[in-house]
């Protein structure tokens, strides 16, 4: 965290260490073993700001530090000298996690790795080759449960040859996750997995991988005496009869089955049935439940699903809490209501671009509603504010997400203005009104994320109505998305900087309005609230001047800024003082293509020169 601990440094600036020279004095009245205590409780963040307070909680920080046993950097950029120094105070860490997009080369993670790492998670793999894996296998031989995603820009073969040279020496492996993305072909060869299967595998995630070669290695290695996967994850080419057939009697013990498969065609005669779907009530054990078509590569959905087989798998799947369906077609609201009345312990539910459910799966709900945490139905066009009608019963419910579906609308925020456990609430492409809104932030909600992105009936008004009323939102609210509205304009910004106390994640993608005078008024936030801000996406903000690169360039300006989206404005053009930035900020981030906040979706795709 040098980042975070330059990014909150505040000697310079007259911060809480110094300001007003009694405050720091005070805190070195307190015993370094007593600052000790209360530290060891925060993460890791909250460590690092507070060495900045004072010289006793520096030398508190630096005690606690080293006792860490989990160390989650996966929402940190950082480059491998930041990372080295990081890593360094928190020798003693089980756990570790990296996002690795500013890691340019093997060495950075070679130096890292040691006895000691017991789960490893590498994420946003660019850079870093497939030889990883054969650093991992000499230097981790506790390791438990390994994820690493990588792009998929090498050869096959290689990969292949180091995963089996890994797998021979990680005998006590119990999680393996593994995605290779931007690739369109299936590059993850199963087979390693079937020479040296670790014997204490209990979790196995593959993306992406073909359905028929993953049968063929489940046909020959079900009869191995101690093979018990009990939680299986898979992304592949098409999900089959066959496939979901041999998974469920080959695997009885499973409690978690993840299947997403991304057709490049319409499936042929050998494409998911009523009969692939009965057969999961064999699944005796099974809690967590998730089949989605994806049509990310064609727009195709399961057509040789219907009813029928959602009323046969309901029968057998009581005991289910968590429930993920995606691209049944022909399903209509007899089948998922089905699914969502026989599940009496449901907390988690989920629906996804199914046309023909409607307002009726939802009739008379409550029951449902009381024990629901988080429920997301996205795309599902049907569907008005009357589904949500029961929801204002609930006493659990947390996330709420119906992006997609453009008939949601104002009645729909009066229902859950009374649900105070929600913490994200996701109406994107809905049809709220400036009312809506107000609504909204009048409630008692403490909401800490909220997207309203594609939201078109709302303007600058709605979002003053948002926080000007007495609500909590202004005071909750970290993560906000008013991306695709054009009715936002630099007031909504003005509103948003003055109200939102809170904020460190701003989406303002194509809000075409948006002026250098937004950007300004982000930096100067009251009470120097300009420090908070982590993430920042401005993509096709049109109105943006070149010169707007000149706020960013003082010191001071967004401090804590971790990633800033620039993509299809002017500032695509000042490559150059994004650099001279970055040297002096190296844990930032500048994208200039369109991915979403922290290059979730695109990293595999712009390695080399789309960052700094």
């Amino acid at each position: 965290m040098a980042g975070t601990a330059k990014g909150h440094h505040t000697g310079e600036e007259g911060g809480a260490g110094s300001s007003d020279g009694v405050f720091e004095p005070s805190m070195d009245k307190f015993p370094v073993h007593i600052i000790s205590c209360i530290l060891e409780k925060l993460d890791l963040e909250s460590v690092c700001t507070a060495a900045c307070v004072s010289p006793t909680f520096s030398s508190a920080a630096a005690q606690v530090l080293p006792s860490l046993s989990s160390l989650d950097l996966s929402g940190y950029y950082l480059d491998e000298e930041t990372l080295q120094q990081v890593v360094r105070r928190v020798q003693g860490a089980k756990s570790l996690t990296i996002d690795c997009l500013q890691l340019k080369n093997d060495t950075s993670i070679f130096n890292i790795l040691g006895e000691h790492i017991e789960d490893l998670s590498l994420l946003k793999c660019s850079s870093l080759s497939y030889h990883i894996l054969s650093a991992i296998r000499g230097r981790c031989p506790n390791l438990r449960s390994l994820l690493i995603e990588f792009a998929g820009c090498e050869d096959p073969q290689l990969f292949k040859n180091k995963l089996t040279e890994m797998l021979q020496k990680l005998t006590l492996l119990e999680v393996l996750s593994i995605k290779i993305r931007g690739t369109y072909f299936d590059v993850f060869d199963i087979r390693p997995l079937e020479l040296f299967l670790p014997k204490s595998l209990k979790k196995l995630k593959l993306q992406q991988t073909e359905g028929r070669k993953f049968v063929h290695w489940l046909d020959k290695i079900r009869d191995i005496p101690w093979f018990n996967l009990q939680s299986l994850s898979l992304v592949l080419d098409v999900i089959s009869d066959n496939l979901l057939m041999t998974v469920v009697y080959s695997l009885p013990l499973l409690v978690e089955l993840d299947l997403e498969d991304r057709p490049f065609m319409d499936p042929t005669i050998l494409d998911l049935t009523n009969i692939g779907l009965q057969c999961v009530q064999s699944c005796k054990h099974l809690i967590t439940l998730a089949i989605v078509r994806s049509s990310m590569n064609y727009p195709t959905a399961f057509t040789r699903v219907d009813n029928m087989g959602m009323f046969l798998l309901s029968e057998g799947c009581g005991r289910l809490e968590s429930v993920k369906l995606g691209g049944f077609a022909n399903v209509t609201d007899a089948g998922f209501s089905s699914i969502l009345y026989s599940c009496r312990k449901l907390k988690k539910f989920e629906v996804l671009t199914s046309p023909l459910l409607s307002d009726l799966t939802f009739h008379n709900m409550r029951g449902v509603a009381r024990s629901l945490i988080e429920f997301r139905l996205i795309s599902c066009r049907l569907l008005t504010s009357e589904a949500l009608e029961d929801l204002s019963s609930s006493s659990k419910l947390e996330v709420l997400d119906t992006s997609g579906c453009r008939s949601i609308a104002d009645p729909c925020l009066f229902f859950i203005s009374s649900v105070t456990t929600l913490t994200k609430l996701n109406l994107a492409e809905a049809d709220i009104t400036d009312k809506g809104l107000a609504l909204l932030g009048m409630g008692n909600l403490g909401i800490t994320q909220l997207c309203i992105r594609g939201c078109k009936r709302v303007t600058d008004k709605g979002i003053e109505l948002l926080f000007c009323a007495e609500g909590k939102i202004g005071k909750t609210l970290s993560l906000l998305d008013v991306s695709h509205i054009p009715g936002i304009t630099d007031a909504a910004i003005f509103a948003i900087a003055s109200a939102a106390k809170a904020l460190t994640d701003l989406c303002l993608r194509c809000c075409y309005h948006v002026t250098d005078a937004a950007v300004k008024m982000l930096v100067d936030r009251p009470n120097h609230k300009g420090s908070l801000l982590q993430k920042l996406d401005l993509f096709k903000c049109r109105s943006l001047s070149g010169y707007s690169i000149m706020l960013l360039m003082h010191k001071s300006s967004f401090r804590g800024l971790r990633w800033l989206g620039v993509g299809g404005t002017l500032l695509v053009n000042k490559r150059n003082n994004f650099s001279t930035i970055c040297n002096v900020r190296p844990w930032l981030v500048v994208c200039f293509d369109g991915c979403q906040f922290g290059c979730h979706d695109g990293w595999e795709f712009h390695r080399t020169i789309m960052h700094r």
